[in-house]
Parts: C-alpha cells; structure tokens; sequence
C-alpha cells in the first residue's frame, strides 16, 4: 500500500502521466515543476488563461484578489483559492478543490476535489481524490536533524533520498484539526486521523489513527 497505484485513482488529475511512471509517489516530487512547465502551454485555451507567466488558471476558477500565485502552477475547473493563500509555485491543484484562507501550498499535487480549507501547509506533499485536511493541519517536510526522510512500515525501510518530503495522502483520507504529519508519513486510502494527532511512518487504508499505538480498522456500515 506504500506504492503510486495502490494509493491514487490516477483519473482524478492531470499529473497522471507523470505519477504513472513511479514505484512510490515520493519519486514525483522532483519532477513536479517540469511537469507543470510542460503541460501548462498544452492546456485548451477556451477553457484556461494563463494569467501570469506560467501561471495557469481555469476560466470557472474562482481566485480571491488576496491570494498570491506562484509560478508555475495550474489551478482546475471550479476551483476555489480564497482570501491570503499562498501558491509558492510547482503546484498542481485540480478540480473542485479547495485552497483556503493563508493556506500555503509549495511543490505539491493536489487530486480533483482536495480541500484545505483553513490554515494549512501542504509542501513536497500529494493529495489524494477528495483528501481533506481539518482546520489547522499541516505537513511537515523536513527533518529537524535535516536527514534523508526515511519511510517506514513496521520492520520496513524505504530511504527516498529527500531532505524534502511531507506527506502522501491517499484519495479520500480526512486529516483531523492541527494535526502534523512528520515527513515521510503516508496514508492509505479512506483512512483518517484524530484531531492533534502527530503521525509518522505509514497509516493502513481503510483505518481509524487514534494514536502511535491505537491503529484501528475502520468498522463497515
């Protein structure tokens, strides 16, 4: 469940192409800004303007005149980024999502329908369809002994070779309120996080992370 496929539907972003050519998620993250460069001049001109250099923005997009976008970067259909946020650049958000009041994004890939609504940092980070992060919840994406980040599963040890690395986020997830996600955490589809959680390391899809030592799967209704 640590791989790009077990993780996303690959049909809810435009960074598709770019993701299919992974083992691990974490390996897109230095191609994101070459990605975005690439496919930001192919995008149809009846539906996007670019409206700065390398700053692409769907023409239903809703952008608040407070927000700053960074290049480069693609903002999808329907998309909302309001008052104070802030697209530091090499960013991917897709449709119908969400990027809220001093949001801070930076290198980053966010699915179709993503919501960060309220105060949160994604950086050097992928957001699956419809992840949601609660108020306050932000990802952490470097060491403070600025390490390599290391993922782990139980026994498991993936070194990725990063300094910069928050977290992936599978479709679906919900992150409870000023939760932090340390580098390297990753998060299987479905699953959720408790509110003042401080993850690390790898949460099961379809689980309930009450606590470093309280993983629970989730009951089925």
């Amino acid at each position: 469940m640590l791989k790009t496929a077990e993780l996303f539907d690959f049909t809810h972003t435009l960074a598709a192409p770019l993701l299919r050519e992974t083992e691990y998620p974490w390996e897109a993250l230095d191609g994101i800004k070459d990605f975005i460069l690439a496919l930001g001049p192919t995008l149809p001109r009846e539906e996007y303007d670019e409206i700065a250099p390398q700053v692409w923005v769907a023409k239903d997009a809703t952008v608040y005149p407070t927000a700053a976008l960074g290049a480069p970067c693609i903002i999808g259909h329907k998309t909302e980024v309001r008052h104070c946020a802030f697209i530091r650049g090499s960013a991917l958000v897709g449709d119908g999502a969400v990027v809220g009041n001093s949001v801070e994004i930076k290198n980053a890939i966010l699915f179709d329908g993503v919501q960060v609504p309220h105060f949160n940092y994604v950086g050097d980070s992928i957001m699956g369809y419809k992840s949601h992060m609660g108020a306050g919840s932000v990802t952490s994406n470097v060491k403070s002994d600025k390490t390599p980040v290391v993922v782990k599963n139980g026994d498991e040890q993936i070194p990725t070779g990063r300094k910069k690395f928050g977290a992936m986020v599978g479709d679906q997830v919900e992150v409870g309120c000023n939760s932090v996600l340390n580098p390297g955490t990753v998060i299987g589809p479905r699953a959720s996080v408790y509110p003042l959680s401080c993850v690390r390391g790898f949460v099961p899809a379809d689980h309930i992370y009450k606590s470093k030592t309280d993983i629970v799967l989730r009951e089925k209704k």
